[in-house]
């Protein structure tokens, strides 16, 4: 198992230099780029902001209106020094390939450099993002497997019956239901003060944490949790919830199962110890790349309606306002703990079911 844990370590180096490298030399052919932002505010601030890139007391000719000298969209009201100012100060100066390398360097040395818009170390930014996107995930993830496995095994051992059939319909109705508009309604209805005002619209925590006791802190915290993890996980149920039934369905069928009946044993005994542990392996091995999965994918939209300064949200500014250290970064660290998710997700196969070997593969 160690040579096998030792190849897939080693794959992820060129998976991952594949992936950030095809984004990087995608998003540089992508229109307004952050020379082009910096320009857009320059022209649209007072001279006092110029002055940060002119070097505070030279004062800014403005270029002819036809000047296309600069090469930049946008920068015709601006004298091309501070243009070319800008571009050094981006590192734009510098040739796409003498950039790529240099990112190459400084990401396998986990430099992830400065944000361009946002001011301060990228790496902080992200780490002071996680707290809030671990809670999305983690709480979404954990609540999704513990209902949805209890009720996929439910409906298969009751399968066909009204209780499957009127379960099935609702699992159905609450996976057609969009996350954000099922939160939108949570909040019309907890939060706006219409109809209840149970739960705080916006924020992790109150304003006054600090001041709070632990036991506080720990039930402030879930109250406001609670409306952004409903409104994730109303969506997440149907999945898993009949990956689980039709699993249970597929092994309580088979001959050992069949067996095991003949032989006299206890039908609580034949479900959970005999078929329980084969039909959950998909389901439990899944569970590092589901984490992964809300994590990342599924709660910008979420961290947007309730305020909530997470890493989807922080990628979505990112990109908007093209802050190339930001958006590449967080594609880097997300990647790599996908990958290594991945690696986990095969290990715990092993750990449910030691018969499978992937080292004899």
């Amino acid at each position: 198992m160690t040579a096998y844990i030792f190849r897939r370590l080693l794959l992820v180096i060129p998976t991952l230099w594949a992936i950030i490298t095809i984004n990087f030399f995608v998003i540089q052919v992508a229109p307004g780029g952050p020379v082009e932002q910096a320009v857009a505010r320059l022209e649209g601030h007072s001279s006092g902001i110029m002055e940060r890139f002119t070097g505070g007391g030279k004062e800014v000719q403005s270029a002819e209106p036809g000047d296309q000298s600069s090469g930049y969209r946008g920068s015709r009201g601006l004298d091309p020094e501070v243009v070319e100012a800008i571009r050094k100060q981006f590192g734009f100066d510098k040739p796409l390939l003498e950039r790529y390398l240099d990112m190459l360097k400084n990401y396998a040395t986990f430099n992830f450099g400065e944000s361009l818009f946002k001011g301060g170390n990228v790496i902080d930014l992200i780490i002071e993002r996680l707290p809030v996107s671990i809670s999305l995930g983690l709480w979404s993830t954990l609540i999704i497997y513990i209902i949805s496995i209890p009720l996929g095994i439910a409906k298969a051992i009751k399968h066909g019956s009204r209780f499957d059939i009127w379960s099935s319909a609702l699992i159905i109705i609450g996976y057609a239901i969009p996350g954000f508009l099922f939160a939108i309604l949570l909040i019309i209805v907890f939060s706006s003060g219409n109809y209840f005002s149970w739960f705080p619209l916006r924020g992790l925590v109150s304003s006054d944490f600090a001041q709070m006791t632990w036991y506080q802190q720990v039930a402030d915290y879930f109250w406001h949790m609670t409306l952004p993890i409903l409104a994730m996980v109303v969506g997440g149920f149907a999945t898993l919830t009949m990956l689980t039934k039709n699993s249970f369905l597929d092994e309580i069928n088979k001959q050992y199962i069949v067996t095991a009946r003949a032989k006299g044993l206890d039908e609580r005994s034949i479900l959970y110890r005999h078929a329980f542990r084969n039909a959950m392996l998909i389901i439990i091995a899944g569970f590092p790349s589901a984490f992964i999965s809300i994590f990342f994918t599924g709660a910008m939209l979420i961290e947007v309606m309730f305020s909530l300064e997470g890493i989807g949200l922080l990628g979505f500014e990112s990109t908007i306002q093209r802050d190339y250290p930001v958006v590449f970064s967080s594609l880097y660290i997300m990647t790599l703990l996908g990958l290594l998710l991945n690696i986990i997700s095969d290990l715990t196969y092993t750990l449910v079911d030691p018969r499978i070997d992937f080292e004899g593969r």
